[in-house]
């Protein structure tokens, strides 16, 4: 949550913070800020709203808008090299130009820049206080800024090795200080920071795409290290102050990856991606034909897959409902138990959970601090742990005993998409791994199920081929209504769900998603003929009940759209408007069924005017509770 960027170096700071804040403002876009050294002093610009605000509040005046600017037009002025930026998703204190970043101490020497928490913000604050500190906002954040000031004596890495000690929570944070030209200094405590290397000059950001354009040499910086950025090199420290070794990587992304490639929206272009994005999860896991391998998961052996006794799944959002339809795959396939939890209640359980338990934790980004938690309690009562996720050198690939990656590529939308839909592809994947290794599955069924699997992105390009414009006219008769409800039935039920977040999440109408057999222990009192009822009702051993839900519905007078297996009269004749999706295996069928439900979310998010790419109050990555 909240977007971080850096740099030291012979470029113009102020225009490039700018540039990498653009590439992060999917990380949140409540406020900006952009802090610049500039002849011995720093300057700060902060606006609310999103970036646009920021860089108008940088051309109005030249520096009227910053905190002890000298009012001199900016073209007018030297560009310093060295610099902070931020784009703010508030926790702590309202949205406002004293709550963004980057924030400063009372003498206006030390600037910061934080993502995440400090949950002993209060009695530093108090301390602090005593001690002559002079607060000007309502966030946790600004603690830091002056506990770096009050251990600062002329040594800036030092300052922040002390401060370190001090806070907790989870948080990553950035320091400048304008004694000390050419300098920044970063901390990692469980939220995302990454190193970006340079000829001459270093990067620091909460993800790559903020200094992607200029390098892509890169070097993760590990949970409690600090990090030292010159314009010749980078240190990094354990907070003892001790030298650590870090490996400089070289990623195989570039720029146009995060660019929108001609589709009038991110979340639309990585709509279109899921083919490609579920191809690179597949890949060479299914290449055999007659098995699935899932390369080195360390200690999640075939061994301890033949004796598992439980898989216990946790996540949260979107990844949560990934991990159901992994729970009815690897249910049906291998025959192994699955519990499925909502990561931020299962972390404040007393969960039995030990050895013989296998503990897959689903993130996207692998620093949502839920799960995490959720993974690391696991772990801690000797579960063996598997994180399912898209980044790697991500937190939960440390945290984990062993990874398996999804392999999505860059994800910009917040609403989740093809992240998703890789997910689901390697759920299948674990699933299908485990009925081989138990032999649970007839030798030509699993053939032909894996055979199914190699297909699904065939079948997605399928799909994009038919006339998905179909999806766009449904949207359009139903973008004014005000509630919707959706419903499915056994593996057609996390698709509903997740079908119906991505209303909510991009449209802001109220939505709700029931298993369809519960319809009438009461939400079917909320059915009218002004009610869309979207049902996931494609191939499935339910479909009988399901045809016996819409029927239910009809008979209330609500519109019923219905996604169905191609070729399918039977829903045809009790649906008012039907989507189709290519046939496949039933169990595959949800990778399927949910991409039109992203589409009609998309389509009425549009019709009614909205930024699907910045959904408000959302963000991309949640690393804060």
């Amino acid at each position: 949550m909240c977007g971080i960027v850096g740099y030291v170096g012979p470029r113009q700071a102020r225009a490039l913070l700018l540039a990498g804040l653009e590439k992060l403002e999917y990380r949140g876009y409540d406020s900006a800020g952009i802090s610049v050294l500039e002849e011995g002093r720093i300057d700060a610009v902060r606006a609310v709203g999103n970036l646009s605000a920021l860089r108008s509040a940088i051309e109005a005046n030249g520096h009227d808008q910053a905190r002890r600017g000298t009012g001199v037009a900016v073209a007018e002025r030297p560009q310093p090299g060295t610099g902070i930026g931020h784009t703010r998703w508030a926790t702590h204190g309202r949205v406002t130009e004293e709550n963004a970043h980057p924030h400063f101490d009372t003498t206006d020497r030390i600037h910061i820049v934080v993502n995440g928490i400090v949950e002993n913000y209060v009695s530093l604050k108090r301390r602090l206080q005593t001690e002559g500190a002079e607060f000007t906002s309502e966030t946790d954040a600004e603690v830091i800024a002056h506990l770096v000031a009050h251990h600062d004596e002329g040594d800036l890495v030092e300052a922040v090795r002390r401060a370190y000690g001090e806070l907790r929570g989870h948080y990553a944070f950035v320091a400048m200080t304008a004694n000390q030209p050419g300098l920044l200094v970063g901390a990692r405590k469980e939220c995302p920071l990454i190193i970006g290397r340079g000829e001459g000059e270093q990067f620091i950001a909460s993800a790559i795409p903020a200094f992607l354009r200029y390098t892509r040499q890169v070097q993760y910086i590990e949970n409690d290290e600090i990090v030292v950025l010159r314009p010749d090199g980078v240190e990094f420290l354990t907070p003892a102050g001790e030298p650590v070794q870090r490996e400089v990587l070289e990623i195989d992304w570039d720029a146009e990856t995060a660019e929108k490639q001609g589709f009038e929206t991110f979340m639309l272009k990585e709509i279109h991606e899921q083919a490609d994005a579920v191809a690179e999860t597949i890949g060479e896991r299914a290449a055999r034909g007659v098995g699935i391998d899932l390369g080195d998961l360390g200690p999640i052996d075939d061994e301890l897959l033949r004796k598992l006794r439980r898989v216990v799944i946790v996540a949260c959002g979107t990844s949560y409902h990934a991990g159901l339809i992994g729970r009815y795959a690897i249910e049906e396939f291998s025959r192994v138990p699955v519990e499925v939890e909502i990561a931020s209640e299962y972390r404040y359980r007393n969960p039995v959970v030990g050895s013989g338990d296998l503990v897959i934790g689903i993130s996207q980004s692998g620093e949502t601090a839920d799960t995490l938690a959720a993974m690391r309690t696991a772990r801690e009562r000797g579960a063996q742990v598997l994180a399912v996720t898209n980044i790697m050198g991500s937190q939960a690939t440390r945290d984990a005993d062993a990874v398996l990656y999804t392999r999505a590529g860059l994800e910009i939308g917040v609403a989740a998409t093809k992240t998703f839909v890789s997910q689901v592809a390697a759920m299948y994947l674990l699933a299908l791994r485990l009925a081989e290794v138990r032999e649970t599955m007839d030798a030509d069924l699993l053939k032909a199920t894996i055979s199914e699997v190699k297909r699904l992105p065939h079948r997605i390009t399928e799909l994009f081929a038919r006339d998905m414009g179909g999806v766009a006219r449904v949207a359009e008769g139903v973008c004014e209504a005000e509630f919707f409800l959706y419903l499915g039935r056994h593996v057609g039920l996390p698709v509903a769900l997740e079908g119906a977040l991505k209303l909510k999440e991009i449209s802001y109408i109220a939505t709700d998603a029931y298993a369809a057999g519960e319809m009438k222990h009461g939400p079917i009192a909320l059915l009218d003929q002004s009610t869309p009822v979207v049902v996931v009702a494609t191939e499935s051993p339910v479909l009988e009940k399901v045809i016996s839900n819409i029927q239910e519905v009809r008979a209330r007078g609500a519109r019923v759209i219905a996604v169905a297996t191609e070729g399918d009269e039977q829903i045809a004749q009790h649906a008012d408007e039907v989507i189709e999706v290519p046939r496949t295996q039933w169990m595959l069928a949800p990778l399927l069924a949910v991409i039109p439900l992203q589409l009609l979310a998309y389509h009425i998010a549009r019709g009614r005017g909205l930024n699907v790419d910045q959904p408000r109050n959302l963000a991309k990555t949640v690393t804060v509770e």
